[in-house]
């Protein structure tokens, strides 16, 4: 059986509608053997001894990656196999879609390197038996990390003009405003109240969560201009590009979801940091 957490059995099937970007594999370099393994011990619990020290990056939270695994209890009992099936299992790190020691400590692994995660029962299926892993079962699994494919990352706007509006609104332009689409003074091409816009978009917590993307599912968002269908600084901010345009919009709370925010993804009183991509409009 597979190290999937009880609550999101679901939510697996949406772990693959990631944007298509670069896929990272193992390099030509040959992964190395560690002659004198050392075990890592986190916080958590989670131990970790890397076992082959692999050739590629390391993978990140959102990211989605492949992995071979078996599991063993502390018997050396097999309960699952992926590598005798001979199927990686494929899933978000970092999204709950696994046990908790799965997401901790596949994030701490390159692609290529071989490990072995020693995972404590709080870590794993905690009181509750899962099949063949009785009640409060240490596991064991020996893993390797095939393949990352990199999640949704947020837009680097360093050395950006910034535009602060009357309302608090922030907005970061990313497209060159010197090419005449972009231009100010090219009205034709913003939308206005009323217009039905498409945006692509991906929104982040101040310390970088990714809380919701449009173009993780590959489907913009669309909806109609300055009629209340959306938080007020959106109305505000996509009415202030062009066709094509790329911003990142930074919405105080006010603007946002308010003191309350919209548990569990954002907190109250949250300031949000979109990347939109206005795709097209229609009047």
């Amino acid at each position: 059986m597979k190290p999937v957490s009880f609550s999101t059995v679901a939510a697996i099937s949406l772990s693959f509608l990631i944007s298509c970007t670069a896929t990272h594999k193992i390099t030509p370099c040959v992964p190395t053997a560690v002659k004198t393994p050392q075990m890592i011990k986190t916080t958590s619990g989670l131990e970790v001894t890397i076992t082959t020290k692999g050739c590629g990056v390391q993978a990140q939270k959102g990211d989605g990656v492949k992995v071979h695994y078996t599991g063993k209890l502390l018997n050396d009992t097999v309960f699952d196999s992926s590598v005798k099936r001979n199927q990686p299992f494929e899933f978000k790190l970092g999204k709950g879609q696994v046990i908790k020691g799965w997401d901790e400590g596949i994030a701490l692994l390159h692609v290529g390197d071989k490990a072995i995660l020693r995972i404590p029962a709080a870590l794993g299926y905690g009181s509750r038996a899962m099949g063949p892993i009785p009640a409060n079962s240490v596991l064991i699994f020996e893993v390797e990390l095939l393949e990352v494919k990199p999640g949704v990352r947020k837009w680097d706007a360093k050395g950006r003009d910034t535009v602060t509006t009357a309302s608090g609104l922030k907005i970061v332009y990313l497209s060159d405003t010197k090419l005449p689409e972009f231009a100010a003074s090219n009205k034709a091409n913003m939308p206005v109240a009323g217009n039905k816009v498409k945006v692509h978009y991906s929104g982040f917590l101040l310390d970088g969560t990714l809380f919701d993307s449009s173009v993780e599912r590959g489907s913009p968002f669309e909806f109609g201009l300055g009629q209340g269908q959306v938080i007020k600084g959106w109305d505000e901010g996509i009415a202030l590009l062009h066709k094509g345009e790329k911003a990142q919009l930074i919405l105080p709370y006010t603007l946002a979801y308010g003191e309350r925010g919209n548990p569990p993804a954002i907190p109250a009183k949250a300031t949000l940091v979109f990347d939109v991509e206005l795709v097209d409009f229609t009047k």
